[in-house]
């Protein structure tokens, strides 16, 4: 087996180097192959763009030559109404076919009627003999020929034919066609196009440093013939430095500039233009695909030769843990012994603290419950007084009816006497319902949840709280609009809250010149609002924080234990929804309980 990986250690390099020397010559060349269609179907593009636009103009000089005016105009040349009449026409038609110069020469070479007559660099006079399109013409055959202008400097694209009168040939008339509009569509696209003429030198391209550059060497015969036809007028020929190579039949062509650049390059010859139509395509992006796709092929068998040898390793070492496995595993069974022991403790442990949170959190619940209740029954120590003068009043009044009534009997005024037994048994129900109030409200709460009346549960707090608004002096006012409020809550346990809330605002108000006490129901959506102010000195920000905590009070010692808020807090949240205060901008205490409303079912269920 160690041979075996000394052998595979061996031949790995021997293997990369063929996998990329081979596997970098084939990725090359068929994203290459690849990237030649897809130039191809550019050039074809270029190809059919020129011919058509040149095929658009190749028919109208010979219509237009065969016209009456301008045959009459090649007949008599010095005829100034002539010359002026086919001015105006060949503009008109310049303008419709949108060309660029439409003109007629005679046959010594001068211009004496042209569509830019009116223009500066007009070719009116100008004389054109030494191009090959008005030779060719006079000679009788249609021609073509591209140049740059000498007059306009502007380049374009000539067709020539002859003027016939009978069977002679009397002039020419050249048609100029502007292609700078196609030249336009080339910039900035993903492959890079420019024309060259016979001699090799660029006249139409998308990358404008390239214009008048020659891809042929600029030798003495070229430069002549080019120079005897003033194709590019007084235009600087220069080289353009590239160098050519050819990789499987694909030709490349180098840019040997700073930003050194690497193009394949596809060519189409143009018979009728005599023109070469070129596409060249950056091969760097073939090349990086081709050293990404080799890496990606290196890094695979990387990881095939890591896994073999990860894979012959173990199969080595599979032996010899077979054999520590038997041991291990004999340990093993003595440490899961051990473990099993350990977690069985552990478990036992964990069953006891579960019983003892649990037991713990009965207590925190009963305790929780018998704080609520003393909250209340310390809320009826402090209003004791107010309620012993309560009850003592109709008490009182009860007696002096009594009397009155016995003496009213003597005197057998018995309608008077009957009126003020009927007084003393309206005084025993006012004593039964404070006593029965106050009875419901000491009681400790067993009550479930369910839509509860806002208005029966502050009718009740009323009978229990207006001892101590009477004591304060204070007048509560009470808005809760037309239409009846339920909430989601307990009834005893919210009367609860608003006992704890309203006395303390009775306390708040108690001396000052505004005693009043708002109270303010009001719906938001789905939440009920219930707003308690007071006219009092309000509450200090630094005690906001804490107005909520259990024991924590403001009050005097006897005056209270500080449980009162934070029970009616719990209660609150118990109930689902919270309990916060704040100081009103106009002075006094804003406290804000926020309950959900009661759904229709509730209702209907209650």
């Amino acid at each position: 087996m160690k041979y075996r990986l000394l052998a595979a250690l061996c031949l790995a390099p021997l293997l990369l180097f063929a996998v990329v020397y081979q596997g970098g010559a084939w990725a090359t060349r068929s994203y290459m192959d690849e990237a030649s269609l897809q130039a191809s179907s550019a050039l074809r593009l270029a190809v059919s763009a020129l011919s058509g636009h040149l095929s658009r103009y190749e028919p109208l000089p010979a219509l237009i030559a065969d016209q009456d005016d301008i045959k009459e105009l090649i007949a008599h040349p010095d005829d100034k109404v002539l010359r002026d009449a086919a001015n105006v026409y060949l503009k008109g038609i310049n303008g419709l076919l949108e060309s660029s110069d439409i003109y007629v020469i005679t046959l010594d070479g001068n211009t004496i009627a042209a569509s830019n007559y009116d223009l500066k660099a007009s070719f009116i006079g100008q004389n054109f003999s030494y191009r090959p399109y008005f030779q060719d013409a006079a000679m009788g055959r249609q021609s073509r020929f591209y140049a740059l202008g000498t007059t306009s400097l502007k380049r374009g694209y000539y067709f020539a034919s002859p003027i016939r009168i009978g069977a002679r040939i009397s002039g020419v008339i050249v048609f100029k066609v502007d292609i700078d509009s196609i030249e336009t569509s080339w910039r900035g696209g993903e492959y890079k196009i420019f024309v060259s003429d016979p001699e090799g030198i660029v006249f139409m391209t998308g990358s404008p440093e390239w214009l008048y550059s020659s891809i042929l060497p600029l030798n003495s015969a070229r430069l002549q013939r080019t120079q005897a036809s003033r194709r590019y007028a007084e235009a600087e020929l220069r080289p353009l430095p590239i160098t050519r190579s050819t990789l499987d039949g694909h030709h490349l062509m180098t840019m040997t500039t700073a930003d050194r650049r690497e193009y394949l390059i596809l060519t189409q010859y143009m018979p009728e233009a005599g023109w070469t139509v070129n596409v060249l395509m950056d091969t760097a992006s073939v090349r990086a695909q081709a050293r990404t796709t080799i890496i990606a092929i290196v890094l695979f068998l990387c990881l095939a030769g890591l896994a073999l040898a990860i894979v012959l390793q173990r199969r080595a070492r599979l032996a010899e843990r077979m054999r520590m496995q038997i041991e291990a595993r004999n340990e093993l069974e003595h440490r899961v012994e051990e473990r099993t022991a350990d977690l069985a403790l552990v478990n036992q442990r964990i069953e006891e603290e579960i019983a003892e949170r649990r037991l713990t959190e009965l207590e925190l619940r009963k305790t929780q419950a018998d704080l609520i209740q003393a909250g209340k029954l310390a809320g009826l120590g402090q209003m004791s007084a107010a309620l012993s003068h309560e009850l003592n009043q109709p008490l009182a009044a009860a007696k002096t009816y009594a009397d009155s009534a016995a003496m009213l009997i003597d005197l057998e005024r018995v309608p008077e006497a009957r009126d003020n037994i009927r007084r003393i048994s309206g005084l025993i129900d006012r004593m039964a319902s404070i006593s029965r109030h106050l009875r419901n409200f000491a009681r400790k709460p067993n009550e479930k949840l369910g839509s509860v009346a806002l208005d029966a549960v502050i009718a009740d707090t009323l009978e229990i709280v207006s001892a101590r608004l009477h004591t304060a002096d204070a007048d509560l006012l009470i808005e809760l609009g037309s239409n009846a409020v339920m909430v989601h809550a307990g009834f005893v346990r919210l009367q609860q809250v608003l006992v704890n809330i309203i006395t303390n605002a009775a306390d708040a108000v108690e001396g000052l010149a505004d005693r009043r006490i708002h109270l303010l129901a009001e719906r938001q959506d789905e939440k009920i609002i219930l707003t308690i102010r007071d006219h009092g000195p309000g509450v200090p920000a630094a005690i906001i924080e804490r107005i909520f905590d259990p024991f924590y009070t403001t009050k005097s010692v006897g005056k209270g234990l500080g449980l009162g808020l934070s029970i009616s807090y719990n209660i609150v949240k118990d109930f689902g929804g919270s309990l916060s205060v704040s100081d009103h901008p106009e002075g006094g205490a804003v406290f804000r309980i926020e309950l959900e409303a009661a759904t229709a079912a509730q209702e209907a269920a209650e």
